[in-house]
């Protein structure tokens, strides 16, 4: 058992350049056991990709989506059932149909960049 808080990254990459990537180092670099969620990734960032949420084998504290809205619908109902803290929803992955239909399934949705939230910016974390 963890006592870090735990975060799923949904979205996340390899590739350096992108906010999916950018938000894994930046929880990690708070402090957080971070879980990346990908179904066509390995690995990032040396850190074990699952293909689902539900796979993950432990309690999350907060969910941070980096797909787009029409992706993010598909994977409520799963979030939900998993259950976790909050559920951040990163500029471009929000959009206002979205954030009530997670409120809807009891989840608190924070239509926020969680990099920001972490008191970071996506500048502090290069593309190289």
């Amino acid at each position: 058992m963890t006592s870090k808080p735990t975060v799923a990254i949904i979205g996340a990459s390899a590739d350096r350049s992108k906010y999916g990537n950018k938000s894994v180092r930046a929880h990690l670099a708070a402090g957080y056991e971070v879980f990346p969620v990908n179904p066509k990734a390995e690995q990032i960032e040396g850190l074990k990709v699952y293909r689902r949420v539900e796979d993950i084998p432990v309690a999350l504290d907060r969910v941070s989506m980096y797909v787009p809205p029409q992706v993010g619908r598909t994977l409520l109902e799963e979030i939900a059932r998993k259950g976790c803290g909050e559920v951040y929803f990163n500029p471009g992955s929000d959009d206002p149909e979205l954030v009530e239909a997670a409120q809807q399934l009891g989840l608190k949705a924070v239509p926020r960049c969680s990099i920001v939230a972490l008191g970071m910016s996506p500048r502090d974390f290069p593309d190289a």
